[in-house]
């Protein structure tokens, strides 16, 4: 129950508690966004059975993102989310044991530059969605993707929540 409690703790508390905290700076922004790292809401049972917990988690991640996207429409405050279609080259891959090897990865600029194009998008025309790394990049004009593999060439492993 530790684990859970963390997971949830981290992931759906801290998504809201920290909008909320947020919210009075927000207010006073030209352009005021909140990008959550979460996953597109797809309800296959495949993404749930081998990890429950962290398929709740994150999904509520991305309840935050449909409710607030609402909530702060009238605000002028967008909220949207982020998730990779590969697996990034992290020290997350740990966690999976060697089924992911770092060369069948993308490396964790692609998020980065994904964001920075949602980010300065205009707020009041740029909410509620839910982006995938390089499908954002691509409304941005990027064609080169290779340039975010770990090794070029090899195939990408992709990521969960993406069919």
């Amino acid at each position: 129950m530790k684990r859970f409690d963390l997971m949830f703790g981290v992931n759906v508390r801290g998504t809201f508690v920290c909008s909320q905290a947020a919210l009075p700076y927000l207010e006073r922004s030209d352009n005021a966004h909140i990008l959550n790292l979460s996953p597109p809401l797809n309800m296959k049972p495949t993404w749930f059975a081998p990890h429950v917990a962290y398929t709740m988690a994150k999904y509520g991640m991305s309840q935050c993102v449909l409710g607030m996207a609402e909530e702060f429409r009238p605000k002028r405050i967008a909220v949207n989310a982020l998730w990779p279609r590969t697996v990034i080259a992290t020290a997350a891959l740990a966690m999976l044991g060697g089924r992911i090897k770092p060369e069948n990865c993308r490396k964790p600029e692609i998020l980065a530059d994904a964001a920075h194009y949602i980010l300065t998008r205009p707020a009041h025309e740029t909410t509620g969605n839910f982006f995938i790394d390089d499908e954002a990049l691509a409304q941005a004009g990027v064609t080169d993707f290779e340039q975010y593999a770990v090794a070029p060439g090899n195939e990408l492993a992709i990521d969960l929540f993406i069919d």
